[in-house]
């Protein structure tokens, strides 16, 4: 019987590359399949401490489905750190102004808060239309 648990090495990490359509797909059930390969999860070799996940491709981030109460009612907020700097913004107009922020976002929310999760979201590419610059590396569809 062997009692040594095999860690993997960073050499040895193998990426590939995927990519996924987003069209009529729900956000957060879209964003969490791809937080889930880019933190390695689908692989046997992945490990809490190193970052075996793969790159991701989202392509039609403009075309991604979410409730009719979410438009309107999830705001992104974030503060300046000054008086009165207070910025929100609805899903809607996020949407309309920048579809790929809003995956990009929650995608973000469901990675380790990290410097692990920083360089995993790195791998991330998100697309509004269905044209990628990435025809190079052979991406496949992500099961």
């Amino acid at each position: 019987m062997n009692a040594k648990t095999y860690t993997v090495r960073e050499a040895d990490i193998e990426r590939q590359w995927f990519v996924v359509d987003a069209t009529d797909q729900t956000l957060g059930r879209l964003a969490t399949r791809v937080a889930r390969v880019l933190e390695g999860k689908h692989k046997a070799t992945w490990a809490p401490n190193l970052d075996t996940g793969d790159h991701v491709i989202v392509l039609n981030a403009a075309k991604i489905t979410v409730s009719a109460d979410k438009v309107d009612a999830k705001a992104y907020v974030r503060h300046s750190g000054y008086p009165q700097g207070l910025k929100s913004e609805s899903l809607g107009k996020l949407m309309a102004r920048r579809p790929e922020e809003v995956v990009r976002r929650a995608v973000k929310g469901m990675l380790p808060r990290t410097r692990l999760g920083t360089q995993q979201l790195r791998k991330l590419k998100i697309y509004a239309g269905s044209d990628h610059p990435h025809q190079a590396q052979r991406p496949e569809p992500l099961a």
